[in-house]
């Protein structure tokens, strides 16, 4: 393996889990402060929500199933943190039911924003589901920039934003607004960037 990917993919995962350990702690601070809130206050939808996944990873694979993405599953194995895997679904234009299940009751989704994520529609179909949710559930959206510019993402600009307009050949109108609106929330979301990791590994060495 080269060297320099090695040592990109190892500051990754430092990166990631970081920053998981980062939400994770927010989390459970925001479930202490609510338990402390009078019991004729009205719940929040989160709270009443059922969660049956930990995780709901969106990502596309081309970019980074063989590297970075090995790497996490492996950490979440080890941390007993349980994602939602779609290896047996098919996948097409446009996603299932199923999907939008396992999105709708993952607590927390970690959008993998890679160079040709949005070469994907199933993808972009995917992150309009969970920014709905972040919305509807309070669900928690970590967003990771795989080698792109957090701004490309937003402003759909560069070779993400070239990306995007390929695919958006043929699609109509709503689709095209509905993946434009969500692109830029999740441009937007704290998250963590790929430019840093180098610089974390430095520090953590």
């Amino acid at each position: 393996m080269n060297s320099s990917f090695f040592l990109g993919t190892f500051a990754a995962a430092i990166g990631f889990f970081t920053l998981f350990r980062k939400f994770r702690l927010q989390q459970n601070n925001k479930e202490i402060d609510s338990s402390t809130i009078s019991s004729s206050s009205v719940p929040s939808s989160s709270s009443s929500h059922k969660w049956t996944h930990q995780v709901f990873p969106s990502f596309r694979g081309e970019d980074v199933r063989r590297g970075f993405l090995s790497h996490i599953h492996k950490e979440f194995q080890r941390k007993g943190i349980t994602p939602f895997i779609d290896n047996e679904i098919k996948r097409g234009e446009s996603i299932g039911l199923e999907i939008i299940h396992a999105i709708r009751e993952s607590k927390i989704a970690i959008v993998l924003l890679s160079r040709n994520y949005a070469s994907s529609s199933w993808c972009l179909d995917e992150l309009v589901e969970i920014m709905k949710c972040k919305e509807e559930f309070s669900q928690i959206v970590i967003p990771i920039f795989y080698r792109v510019d957090p701004s490309d993402v937003k402003k759909l600009t560069g070779n993400f934003g070239n990306v995007f307009k390929n695919n958006c050949v043929g699609k109509t109108n709503e689709v095209i607004r509905k993946w434009r609106q969500a692109l830029a929330k999740v441009g937007t979301t704290t998250g963590y960037d790929s430019r840093n990791w180098f610089v974390l590994l430095n520090i953590r060495a």
